[in-house]
């Protein structure tokens, strides 16, 4: 009995702690930090906004979270953004979810992913339209919006701009693109993939989006990071990465930056 007690309280810790070296990076940013509440009809979209410290008005990055929710880590990215000198916005799609609030409602990460795999399509799009329409009226803003996206993010941030003609580009790490043509044909922005080399379950998508981006006249370019995994973003910042990860992380940051800059 004694045994399983330890066992249940050492999961729980191990929970609680597992993204606090996120959270203590994030507290220690200069950079200003806001909740904003986005509305969307009823629904209040719960979003966390991060600003650039830079003298112009700067481009936005719709930042999409990983099938966990918006956790410290996805606060941390947007965070990261914002340094790189974009202003980020990371809406909790998972605002009013199964009776809860937020993200950090949930129990544990496993309840969070449940919910998430219960969320309506329609109404992460008019969430993310919602969250896209207030980006382009903050003042701070120029006007123009991209999407990034990490794991079922990523795949949201492919579908985004099929329902959005706004979006300027969109970041897609290690998420599957649409399979329906009549989806692909309304991109109106290129479309930049992250992949990890060791995770072929996402990988075997990308020769399928690749045939449908070229038969529709849209841009796609996919990078695969050898030896990187699913979730390379973030696996490759942990304490104790893989060099793999951490090598995937900082060159996919150099092409992030290169390619915003062309926004």
């Amino acid at each position: 009995m004694k045994s399983s007690l330890f066992l249940g309280l050492l999961a729980v810790a191990i929970t609680v702690s597992a993204q606090d070296w996120a959270k203590a990076k994030l507290e220690k940013s200069p950079r200003h930090q806001e909740w904003v509440e986005v509305k969307n009809g009823t629904r209040t979209v719960h979003s966390f906004v991060v600003y650039p410290e830079v003298k112009d008005k700067a481009a936005v990055v719709i930042v999409i979270h990983e099938n966990k929710g918006l956790t410290d880590w996805v606060r941390s990215a947007a965070d990261q953004f914002a340094a790189a000198g974009y202003i980020a916005i990371a809406p909790d799609l998972l605002s009013g979810a199964s009776g809860n609030a937020k993200t950090s409602d949930f129990k544990d990460a496993d309840a969070a992913t449940a919910a998430i795999y219960k969320l309506p399509a329609d109404q992460v799009t008019a969430d993310l339209n919602a969250v896209a329409k207030h980006a382009a009226s903050i003042p701070a803003a120029n006007g123009k919006i991209a999407a990034a996206g990490f794991c079922w993010g990523g795949g949201q941030s492919f579908r985004f701009p099929t329902n959005n003609k706004d979006v300027k580009a969109a970041l897609v790490f290690y998420g599957t693109g649409s399979d329906k043509e009549e989806d692909i044909k309304r991109i109106n922005c290129p479309v930049y993939g992250f992949y990890g080399g060791a995770d072929n379950r996402i990988n075997a998508t990308i020769p399928k989006s690749k045939e449908m981006m070229k038969a529709a006249g849209k841009t796609y370019e996919p990078v695969i990071y050898e030896g990187a995994g699913h979730g390379f973003m973030r696996a490759g910042e942990e304490p104790g990465a893989k060099a793999e990860n951490k090598k995937a992380r900082d060159e996919a940051w150099a092409r992030i930056n290169d390619i915003l800059k062309k926004l």
